[in-house]
């Protein structure tokens, strides 16, 4: 068999699974960004209309789009696929499940005339979308390394800004709570002047939507340096911030709009990834995590009990 036959239909040797056909489209919004411009054609079309890309072969698809045979089969390695041919499964795949009478996808759109009403149906199925988009592209042996290293870790410093600060400020105090040491940093030069303290044994997260922002990726560039185990949570996999990560976690890109920035989407997904972290190192660390857990409760129930009005 040719290499170029092996490209179109598979080379049939052991290779990791493809995506499921339900994590196609949300491979296609995480990817899409980093696509060139006759790959981004590829995915957009096998992503809105599965049922009609799948009755054509390589040739068919890379007519329908303006491309080549080459660059479709590309665009389905891109997409975690071995070769066409399985592209093609996932497509009736998804087809099938779209046909099977569930309701269609309501328009996140918020428009400035929108009722209150809309814009929280809207906004509540965006944030759903994100989450099941988020999950379903999240890569689970990366996650499982991630907990491993964290939960050995001697130390885990943690950057972000904005609202990615807010994040890593929520995965710290997560941490801190079972008993481990974590620190979130926002300040670019606490940041990096920390990160030179980190040695092999720790632990170090970058959490950058975009995957572009300075601040957040040299000092994690400064701990890879260091020796730390370092974690990228990012919208972008090939983004700059990935080249000094041994663990690349994910999450959903989301459509922005005027009345929804990026941040807003993008943060839903962070903190998922936040909870698997959290919940996955508790697992790991049960015996000391749940006594201290237990003692942060008890330290501040006095501080949630209603108090009578003027006692």
């Amino acid at each position: 068999m040719t290499n170029d036959v092996k490209e179109i239909f598979g080379s049939g040797g052991a290779s990791p699974a493809p995506p499921a056909p339900a994590a196609l489209a949300a491979k296609v919004r995480t990817l899409a960004p980093s696509m060139t411009r006759s790959m981004q054609r590829v995915a957009e079309a096998v992503a809105d209309d599965p049922a009609g890309c799948a009755a054509l072969t390589v040739t068919g698809l890379a007519e329908l789009t303006g491309t080549s045979e080459a660059t479709v089969v590309r665009t389905a390695r891109l997409l975690g696929y071995p070769g066409y041919r399985d592209l093609r499964l996932a497509l009736a795949g998804l087809a099938a499940q779209q046909q099977s009478g569930r309701a269609p996808a309501i328009t996140t759109d918020i428009a400035v005339d929108d009722p209150i009403a809309d814009v929280v149906a809207k906004l509540a199925y965006d944030e759903q979308q994100t989450l099941a988009d988020t999950a379903a592209g999240l890569d689970t042996v990366q996650l499982a390394a991630a907990v491993t290293a964290l939960a050995g870790a001697r130390r885990t410093d943690v950057y972000g800004v904005g609202a990615s600060g807010l994040v890593a400020q929520d995965l710290t105090q997560k941490l801190l709570r079972i008993g481990l040491m974590a620190h979130a940093h926002s300040d670019p030069h606490l940041a990096v002047t920390n990160a030179v303290q980190l040695r092999s044994g720790d632990v170090a997260i970058a959490i950058t939507h975009s995957g572009t922002t300075g601040d957040v990726i040299e000092p994690l560039r400064v701990a890879f340096e260091r020796g730390a185990t370092t974690v990228a949570v990012t919208g972008r996999p090939d983004s700059p911030v990935t080249q000094y990560a041994d663990h690349v976690l994910t999450t959903s890109t989301a459509r922005e709009s005027e009345l929804r920035p990026a941040a807003m989407s993008s943060r839903t997904g962070q903190l998922l990834v936040v909870d698997c972290l959290f919940v996955g190192v508790a697992q790991r660390t049960y015996d000391a995590a749940a006594p201290a857990l237990s003692a942060s409760y008890e330290a501040l129930a006095h501080r949630h009990r209603a108090t009578r009005r003027g006692s």
